[in-house]
């Protein structure tokens, strides 16, 4: 059977960063470690939803009928939300369209041309040209996951159309076997070259450079564990867009009439602004002239306050209020062509600070190679050292003709695994380097993000084993795996393909992971084992980016579909599919035995929780554990090596801020609010309420007298909406449902509103004196119902229909008419509204309550439950309600309908802007926003440090922790932080060791035990329970009783038939009295 699509909180992230910020380039191994995004959902997640397409004080950037590149009808199709939803959230609609009309070459299409076609393909562009003179070989099958034996000696581009077409029907994709010519790269609003000489390059990107309008040009190459990108994107590219971040927005506590003048803001939260920003006002009383739209600038930014380039002395004196929102720039870069850039490259974009001297090194051997090629006809052989030689040789006279550009160090060892790799394409470098271009191929075409400027250069040397390579190593066995024993020798591989890996599930991330293991070999030996588990199944919107499944796979679950994908890029994977959820409910399954078997483990999660289970399991097993997560455009890898590295759970980030209950309920400031309320009322009303019903009504006596033993607020709040919902408010025909409809709205939107604003009126004062009603609080307005509105109408409609499903009524056509819905609406008796003088509104942003306790709980609660009783005899036998759970991703179930009718009609009560259908998704719910490029340069880098775990015996500084944004681009790879080390006496110890104690050992042994090591222990625990104190006389009884035994008789501990040990908690002093945190004790009894 297959599994059902469990209700999340998040969508899957495609891991989904777990700790991620806009940093900046000087990051360090520290900054890294707290890169997790797992649960971020704030207003930054929704980058541009809408692509605000004016600088209307909006703070957006004008990107409306401005030409980019040789860019198509930028008004193509409507836009599959379903599909590609998640990189709407990245992108936003105006980008999309652009994508949508862009057509690209890519020529080249060995592992790194497949790649990039692939992440293009999913992102949906127009059409995809793939390029290839040549024919598919033995060779290739160690990077292109397209490939199978079948198609050695076909047109590799041939081979590739029908496998790459599957991945997005949307998008055309053609074919080009003949020599390219410049006339033919007009046709393109982008080309990449995979495979091209210096020569060629230069001359096709001549032609690029100087088109009209320019056509973008980038030239990339991986050779080897060594990888470059080129782009001259032409003489004047306008970036709309340079980091893709929301604006940032502040809320005005005043200003003064100053030259300069003096902004200070809410301390509610910090202002993201810097020294030379652009920003406009909006909604301030009293100093009016600022509310003209005109961007200002400002300096001296600081946490709550800035200085604006401007004199207010006669302007009028600021009274309240206020909006100040950043006006994002676009900047205009001017690309040379490769020609001119070989000679004068510039800054170098740099990825690894251990590395800074190495981008000018490779930028010579990447033109070596050119010449080294050109002249022999041939790459260099691998384990050749006269091929190697011969390439330093060469580099060695480019560098001599640098004059006091001339390196002083050409590092010769270097160069001669270089030189060694040369041929070769490796599986995780294509997968980095698909993932970087595929997103510069985006920028390209929209003007999205900012480029890469102009050369990038990277290498993984670190990679290669520890142990010395002999040639013989690293020659062909006519195999598959040919091109990467080439790099890595055939003794690695053998490791590889009997690894025993554990992935843990196969969204985005583990697809991608999937089939980078797949071309690696590993475990697809006699030996080996790859076992996957993930509980979800596969859905519309993960298409766009979890490229193993295709549209038929739509409810299937994803491990088995994943698993039988990756089987067929390489049939001699040994995969288990399982679909189990990794906790401490499945330690049946995943036992001690199945742990001490692996080799690694690789996460590929969606969720913080589960990440630190599997870590703390793999601490506890001492089990190599590979990292990763996204977010947008940003990327992190984190290495957890046993006893090497500090692992995952090591450190946390602060919890994510979130708004005051009563903010959110009675004081919303901004959209976000009004979506969280709407959310929480949706869940109310159709979901919650109705469970509450159906639990009431199926054991009546036993719901009734838990509530009775309750006898608090929250009883008393669930039974006073349980009986609403079956008397006055309940439903039998749809004429009730729009009548509750229309009651529901004037409730929200109108009488709240009065009851609020009689008991807090617009002159209001704190007890301070101060006004109430000052920022960030906005004084709202109700309401007034008009069946001409059609946000009123359509809110009617959604809650109608969704009320009748509860209450299982038909809903019937002519509900989607707007005229006779509003006929219908017209009968409603909406009754006068009174404001009660005792109303009591809680204000405390400390309140977790709206409900207040009282005093006489218990007494309403029993009046409730015999009016209760008095409803259930009256309603018919059987009689059920239906909850509804929200569901996001189907535009035509009214959920989203009725959310952003809540939203919105809540944000024009406190004259908040509204969204559109698109960021309420985004926002309630809860979407994280992904896309194929960050999750294939994040498996990329993974599986460039599973080389290294695999191989063993790699030190702690071979290993590299990763943070990238390829919006800026910004690369940042540092060494993992080491675990903390405590010692005492000669003893040194860290969180990866655990102590062992065998033979079933009673409590006295196990205290003399520690005795002997200096340690006096005064607690043992074992789960929460205590099995002993020394400061309790009577556990003193207990000292000659098995371990065991005091386990099972006094923590009540049931211990399954395939363990053999419990792990106790022992509190330890010195002989000092010095608290001494020591390593769990696991006590072995069989």
């Amino acid at each position: 059977m297959l599994p059902r699509k469990r209700p999340c909180e998040g969508e899957e992230g495609d891991g989904d960063v777990n700790k991620t910020t806009g940093t900046s380039s000087a990051a360090s191994a520290s900054l890294i470690k707290k890169l997790r995004i797992e649960s971020y959902v704030a207003e930054s997640a929704i980058n541009n939803s809408s692509n605000n397409s004016s600088s209307n004080g909006s703070g957006s950037v004008v990107e409306n009928d401005v030409p980019i590149m040789a860019l198509g009808d930028s008004n193509a199709g409507d836009i599959d939300e379903d599909l590609h939803s998640r990189q709407l959230a990245v992108y936003g609609r105006e980008t999309m369209r652009r994508l949508f009309a862009s057509n690209v070459l890519i020529s080249g299409v060995q592992g790194l041309g497949a790649e990039i076609a692939k992440n293009l393909i999913l992102a949906g562009v127009k059409s995809v040209t793939l390029h290839d003179e040549g024919t598919v070989e033995l060779w290739d099958l160690s990077s292109n996951f397209i490939f199978t034996e079948d198609d050695v000696g076909k047109n590799r581009a041939l081979a590739s159309v029908q496998k790459l077409q599957e991945l997005n029907n949307a998008v055309i994709v053609h074919t080009l076997t003949t020599p390219l010519t410049t006339e033919q790269l007009s046709d393109f609003q982008a080309v990449v070259f995979t495979d091209i000489s210096y020569e060629k390059a230069i001359e096709f990107n001549d032609y690029c450079h100087n088109h009209q309008p320019p056509i973008a040009f980038i030239r990339t190459e991986v050779r080897g564990l060594f990888g470059s990108v080129f782009c001259d994107f032409g003489p004047e590219f306008t970036v709309f867009d340079v980091d893709g971040e929301e604006p940032h927005t502040g809320i005005i506590a005043s200003i003064s009439n100053d030259n300069p003048a003096i902004v200070s803001c809410v301390d509610d939260e910090r202002l993201e602004f810097q020294d030379g920003d652009l920003v406009v006002f909006s909604e301030v009383h009293g100093m009016t002239e600022l509310n003209d739209g005109k961007p200002r600038k400002i300096k001296n930014a600081r946490a709550y306050s800035f200085t604006l380039e401007e004199d207010t002395s006669g302007f009028g004196t600021y009274v309240k209020g206020g909006i100040v929102t950043q006006v994002k720039q676009p900047k205009v870069l001017n690309f040379k062509p490769l020609g001119e850039a070989l000679k004068n490259p510039g800054d170098f974009l740099l990825s690894d600070f251990s590395k800074f001297d190495r981008p000018p090194l490779l930028h010579l051997a990447f033109q070596a190679l050119d010449t080294f090629v050109f002249e022999l006809g041939r790459f260099p052989v691998a384990g050749s050292e006269e091929d190697a030689q011969k390439l330093i040789s060469v580099a060695t006279n480019i560098n001599d003709k640098l004059g006091d550009g001339r390196l002083e160090d050409l590092n010769p060892k270097l160069l001669r695994h270089f030189a060694f790799g040369a041929k070769a394409v490796l599986s995780p470098m294509a997968a980095m380097f698909g993932g970087i271009v595929g997103q510069e191929v985006v920028k390209a075409c929209s003007g999205k993000f900012h480029p890469l400027f102009q050369f990038f250069y990277f290498d993984s040397v670190e990679s290669l084993p520890t142990e010395p390579l002999d040639s013989s190593d690293l020659k062909p066995l006519n195999s598959r795996y040919d091109a990467q024993i080439s790099v890595f020798g055939s003794k690695l591989q053998k490791k590889l393909e009997d690894a025993k890996v554990f992935m843990v599930g196969s969204g985005a991330l583990g697809c991608e992971l999937l089939k980078n293991v797949a071309l690696m070999g590993v475990s697809c030996g006699n030996q080996g084992k790859l076992t996957i588990t993930d509980d979800d199944v596969i859905e519309k919107s993960n298409l766009s980016r979890q490229f193993l499944f295709r549209d038929w796979n739509i409810g299937q679950a994803k491990s088995t579909v994943a698993a039988s994908a990756a089987a067929s890029i390489n049939p001699r994977l040994k995969i288990v599919a399982l679909q189990n959820r990794v906790g401490p409910e499945t330690e049946n399954v995943f036992d001690d035995t199945y742990w001490e078997n692996l080799s690694v483990v690789i996460n590929a999660l969606d969720n913080v929780n589960a990440r630190l289970y599997v870590d703390q399991r793999c601490l506890y097993f001492q089990k190599a554990l590979l990292e990763s997560g996204t977010l947008g455009a940003k990327c992190n890898t984190q290495m957890v090596i046993p006893h090497l590295t500090e692992n995952y759970g090591a450190s946390r980030d602060p919890p994510e801020k979130q708004a005051p209950m009563c903010t959110v309920h009675s004081f919303p400031h901004n959209i976000d609010h009004c979506l969280t309320w709407a959310r929480s009322e949706f869940e109310g009303l159709l979901e919650k309420t109705p469970a509450e019903v159906n639990a009431y009504l199926s054991k009546p006596i036993e719901y009734t007298a838990a509530m009775s033993n309750a006898g608090d607020a929250q009883a008393r709040d669930t039974l006073e909406r349980v009986l609403e919902c079956l008397s006055r408010e309940r439903c039998e025909t749809f004429q009730d449902c729009i009548a509750w409809a229309r009651l529901k709205f004037e409730d929200y939107f109108s009488n709240r509103v009065k009851q609020l604003t009689y008991t807090f009126p617009e002159d209001a004062a704190t007890s301070t004196g101060a006004p109430f009603w000052s920022a960030p609080k906005r004084f709202p307005r109700a309401l007034q119902f008009s069946a001409n509105d059609p946000g009123h109408l359509h809110f009617v409609m959604a809650a109608s229909i969704l009320r009748a499903e509860t209450f299982g009524i038909p809903i019937p056509d002519w509900v989607r008419n707007s005229k006779k819905l509003s006929e219908a609406v017209e009968k409603v008796e909406v009754p006068d509204f009174q404001p009660k003088k005792d109303a009591k509104i809680v204000t405390d942003d400390k309140a977790t309550n709206l409900t207040p306790q009282s005093i006489d709980d218990a007494q309403v609660i029993n009046e409730l439950i015999i009016k209760l009783e008095h409803c259930r005899e009256k309603l018919p036998p059987g009689f059920r309600m239906k909850p509804i759970q929200f569901e996001k991703d189907d535009d035509t179930n009214y959920h989203l309908d009725m959310i952003a009718g809540l939203a919105n009609m809540r944000a024009r009560n406190y004259s908040i802007p509204e969204v559109d259908k698109l960021k309420a998704k985004f926002i309630a719910g809860r979407i994280i926003p992904a896309i194929a490029t960050s999750t294939a340069m994040a498996t990329g880098l993974v599986c460039l440090e599973l080389y290294k775990v695999l191989d063993g015996g790699h030190k702690l500084e071979d290993y590299r922790n990763t943070f990238a944004n390829l919006a800026l681009p910004l690369f940042s790879m540092a060494e993992p932080v080491p675990p903390k080390v405590i010692k005492h006496k000669d003893m040194s110890w860290t969180v990866w060791d655990r102590w062992i104690l065998r033979g079933n050992p009673t409590l006295r042994e196990l205290l003399q035990w520690l005795k002997d090591k200096g340690l006096n222990a005064y607690s043992i625990s074992c789960g929460s329970s205590l099995l002993f104190n020394s400061m309790f006389a009577r556990h003193k009884d207990r000292m000659d009783k098995k371990l065991v035994d005091l386990a099972k008789d006094v923590a009540k501990v049931e211990i399954p038939p395939y363990r053999c040990h419990l792990d106790v908690v022992v509190a330890c002093e010195d002989d000092e009295d010095n608290d001494i945190d020591i390593p769990l004790v696991s006590v072995y009894f069989r």
